[in-house]
């Protein structure tokens, strides 16, 4: 006889994002369990499609976790954990081993943590990506010194966007700066610096199959805006020549790293010395940065509404793409030294969404032109740069 109760979820998360995830469960019929911390606990969760929270205190040990959790499925048969942030996985990947509840386990994950994983992964498949060498071994690091021409980037392992990543300019910089970072070295790798422009491919993915893409290019790479300067990005035209190839490169990275259903945000930069693509990283997660919303805004497409109804569906054959509109959208961003900064001087008709984010100046907008949302970009930011833009010092660790 089949099991007829509704689909339970464990939506976990240490940032507040993914309310669209959970509205989308509970209008499946599913009921949304959230695990998230402490310190969230007045965030704007979308309270109304909650059946229950809890709340974990900051630096909890994951074997609790998984102790607390356990306890919980005492009472409550869970069918699906999911992950809403990066820095979640390895917590959900871990329950689902532990309770034996379908979904992303240990080995994969870690194609979409761990930067030296996925590089290996990708690099075995034929996907190119810039030099690189594990900091472990003092004989291959120097070999890599002596063959591979600088400048290079140390970079943490399992750490999102550009946040503690070092630039390397010379050989005898890098060895003070490992001895400093001790018995953790080892959760850096080391990369050859390629000048280029960064590109960014945000897929849907239904059993193993990518259903849906759409690529972007950032204004500057995220790596020269993440303590301060202004964040674009803006969609790629339709069938031109760098669209046409990171999709291609795309399917054969999602098919490479092994994502089996979700969503993901991929990462390339087209060097500048032979207009080729490199791999960079793999996030089995929805943007950061709006992105979202300009996906939403080119293609209507929202990409946590669709990852949740992968997620209620669970292979069983009924999950189908909505259909897409062929749009142009773009982003820009910046952190802000007024409160609530004030963008009604920027009322051109392309302007689609204002974000309205403390300390954060930022608008969304679209077009039917490819051409024209670029040009509009580069206009607007060298404005938010003079009435808005503040500076923050360089983060170690990501903040909520």
């Amino acid at each position: 006889m089949a099991d007829k109760r509704p689909l339970t979820f464990l939506c976990i998360t240490t940032y507040e994002k993914g309310q669209e995830f959970m509205r989308e469960c509970k209008r499946q019929g599913c009921r949304v369990l959230l695990l998230t911390a402490e310190k969230l606990r007045n965030a704007d969760w979308p309270r109304e499609s909650l059946d229950d929270t809890y709340y974990l205190p900051d630096e909890i040990p994951l074997a609790d976790i998984v102790k607390a959790v356990t306890h919980l499925a005492r009472n409550e048969k869970l069918d699906r954990i999911v992950a809403l942030d990066e820095f979640d996985m390895e917590t959900a990947a871990t329950l689902r081993e532990h309770l034996r509840i379908p979904g992303m386990g240990l080995t994969t994950m870690r194609y979409f943590r761990d930067k030296l994983a996925m590089r290996m992964r990708a690099l075995d498949r034929n996907i190119r990506v810039p030099d690189f060498v594990p900091v472990v071994n003092h004989g291959d690091i120097q070999y890599y010194l002596d063959h591979v021409p600088g400048p290079w980037v140390l970079k943490p392992r399992q750490e999102a966007s550009a946040i503690g990543i070092k630039k390397i300019h010379a050989g005898e910089e890098l060895w003070p700066v490992l001895e400093q970072l001790g018995d953790t070295k080892s959760t850096f790798l080391l990369e050859k610096f390629v000048p280029g422009d960064v590109y960014h491919v945000d897929s849907v993915v239904s059993e193993n199959e990518v259903v849906f893409s759409n690529v972007s290019k950032y204004g500057k790479p995220p790596m020269n805006v993440a303590h301060g300067g202004v964040f674009t990005t803006f969609t790629v035209p339709r069938g031109s020549e760098d669209d046409s190839a990171l999709r291609a490169i795309n399917l054969d990275l999602i098919a490479a790293l092994g994502l089996l259903r979700g969503v993901a945000h991929a990462e390339f930069i087209k060097a500048n010395a032979d207009g080729e693509f490199n791999f960079l990283e793999c996030a089995a997660r929805v943007g950061g940065a709006y992105i979202n919303e300009m996906v939403e805004t080119a293609t209507g497409i929202n990409l946590w509404r669709e990852w949740a109804r992968i997620e209620v569906a669970g292979g069983d054959g009924s999950y189908n793409l909505p259909p897409t509109r062929q749009d142009y959208a773009g982003v820009i961003l910046s952190l802000a030294r007024q409160e609530n900064p004030d963008t009604s001087g920027y009322n051109d008709p392309e302007v689609h969404l204002r974000i309205k984010r403390h300390h954060h100046a930022g608008l969304v907008l679209k077009s039917s032109e490819p051409e024209r949302i670029p040009r509009l970009l580069e206009d607007y930011a060298r404005r938010f740069a003079e009435e808005f833009m503040a500076v923050e010092p360089p983060r170690d660790k990501p903040t909520a």
